[in-house]
């Protein structure tokens, strides 16, 4: 009897990781949502549909990168003769700013078509994102190539 109980409590604690996993899903943190959103923006350049990508940027928005600062409208007009083909995203770190926005950090390999020409490209990318009328949007972004 005393192996029927414990075979029970261990089955019980194997199920704790997947509850809690389970859980997790229904309700996603912070970090979790901010880091669905970045990807829901390079997927929609890998996709090509430049409205998706648009949709998930502020109107205020900057992004900057070694050209220098670039406003939404800038931006979305570029980013029609650009592609992804692939990308990951790895060492990814987040700072909540408050309940509803956040930094997410990390490195990204990329590759993909940029203006006709094929591009392979290592970079460090930040950005805010903030939940705004019930959607999550960017605020700011920044990409620096990568030693």
């Amino acid at each position: 009897m005393v192996s029927a109980k414990m075979s029970r409590g261990a089955w019980l604690l194997l199920l704790i990781p997947v509850l809690a996993q389970a859980q997790h899903a229904q309700n996603p943190t912070l970090r979790d949502q901010v880091v669905a959103a970045e990807r829901a923006e390079l997927d929609a350049l890998k996709s090509g549909n430049t409205a998706g990508f648009a949709n998930l940027i502020a109107d205020e928005a900057v992004f900057v990168d070694a050209a220098g600062p670039a406003p939404k409208k800038e931006v979305v007009e570029h980013v029609a003769e650009f592609r992804l083909l692939d990308y990951t995203m790895s060492d990814v770190q987040f700072v909540s700013l408050s309940p509803s926005s956040g930094l997410i950090v990390y490195r990204a390999a990329e590759t993909g078509t940029s203006h006709g020409k094929n591009f392979s490209a290592n970079v460090l990318v930040s950005a805010i994102w903030a939940r705004q009328n019930g959607k999550w949007v960017c605020l700011f972004s920044q990409e620096t190539a990568a030693k």
